[in-house]
């Protein structure tokens, strides 16, 4: 398939719509137009950005802003971490458990289901955040595309924070007008809306059952929040003296996080068969022994789960910023201290042996 076809298309339908719909004005200049199809840092793997809010910043004159620039530097330091530090071990251990998980206990397979939620996380949303750094160099504000979704507190709320930029265009282009086909039925018809527009979301990453039954997995899971009412209300953190999520907070979360990793353990399994398979697989003998791995693999994972609790307790503090190293209100010792620290972690722990999940889709 051409490169990046995925997101040359929804860019395209979304510029489509929004002038049928009379929200913009057919652009007249062809490199603006270009630039907003095919913006080099996006292609790849999003985020997925708007024409109206995006080809705006092409038609202005642009300077160089010392400090949007060295924003997005940091923006791009903390993708690296995330991706080359975080991502890519995981991904040695999550490999190599997936690659023949009938020979280990359930224990290891539940570890390996959790890595790879983290592994999903750090891989996509690092990326993001090195696309957005770029952006930000080059003076252009990219959408924002995830909003520490690990700290949800159910399965509506994590959409709200999981790859926002295609939440939102499937929600304006797909949901909403379904939604409003669907009106008669009550709630039942924002189900069935629901349910439509994450299969999308399923299928949009390929032809694979796994994929449908993905979406289809995620749809059910709004059947109780709408039901019951809580899909309709707001949710809000509360926090102790200290700054931490109060215990019914964490177990919310913990039970989101659950749902999720469950989905994608459907999402990464090659046919449905294998991941009911695996599933049933994680409460079989050995469910209560310690995990283990084979090899120098144990070393990959003791540093895998000592940087994926540094990356929640940093991400927990800056939850109310754009991303974990949006640190410019520090000093500037403070300020040169964490870049230098983040620099030696990618340089002895960063490994650059698997491309971006994303890519493939």
């Amino acid at each position: 398939m051409p490169l990046g076809i995925s997101f040359f298309t929804f860019k395209l339908i979304s510029y489509i719509i929004e002038i049928h719909r009379g929200h913009i004005e057919a652009d007249r200049d062809f490199i603006s137009f270009a630039a907003y199809v095919s913006f080099f840092p996006c292609i790849l793997s999003g985020p997925i950005d708007r024409p109206n809010l995006f080809i705006p910043q092409l038609s202005q004159t642009r300077h160089f802003d010392y400090d949007m620039a060295s924003d997005g530097l940091r923006q791009i330091l903390w993708g690296m971490f995330k991706k080359m530090v975080l991502a890519d071990n995981i991904a040695v251990v999550v490999d190599q458990v997936w690659s023949s998980y009938t020979a280990f206990p359930s224990s290891t397979l539940i570890l390996a289901a959790v890595l790879y939620s983290f592994q999903m996380y750090t891989d996509f949303s690092g990326y993001s955040d090195m696309a957005i750094g770029v952006g930000k160099i080059l003076g252009v504000k990219v959408t924002p595309n995830f909003n520490y979704p690990f700290f949800a507190l159910n399965i509506a709320d994590y959409w709200r924070r999981w790859h926002m930029s295609l939440t939102s265009w499937l929600t304006d282009y797909i949901f909403m007008p379904l939604n409003v086909r669907f009106r008669d039925w009550g709630n039942w018809g924002m189900i069935v809306a629901i349910i439509i527009n994450l299969v999308a979301v399923g299928m949009w990453h390929g032809d694979n059952w796994t994929f449908a039954a993905f979406g289809l997995y995620h749809g059910l899971l709004f059947v109780p929040l709408i039901l019951t009412g809580a899909f309709f209300k707001k949710n809000k953190m509360k926090t102790t003296y200290w700054g931490l999520p109060t215990f019914r907070m964490v177990l919310k979360m913990l039970f989101t996080f659950m749902l999720v990793t469950i989905g994608l353990v459907i999402f990464k399994a090659h046919d449905v068969t294998q991941a009911f398979d695996y599933l049933l697989s994680c409460f079989g003998t050995g469910i209560l022994s310690l995990p283990k791995v084979q090899g120098d693999t144990n070393g990959t994972l003791l540093f895998s789960l000592l940087f994926i609790i540094m990356l929640l307790v940093i991400e927990w503090k800056q939850r109310s910023k754009e991303y974990g190293l949006s640190i410019d209100n520090l000093s500037r010792v403070k300020r040169l201290g964490a870049y230098s620290f983040f620099l030696l972690v990618i340089y002895f722990f960063g490994t650059d042996t698997s491309s971006f999940i994303y890519f493939q889709f």
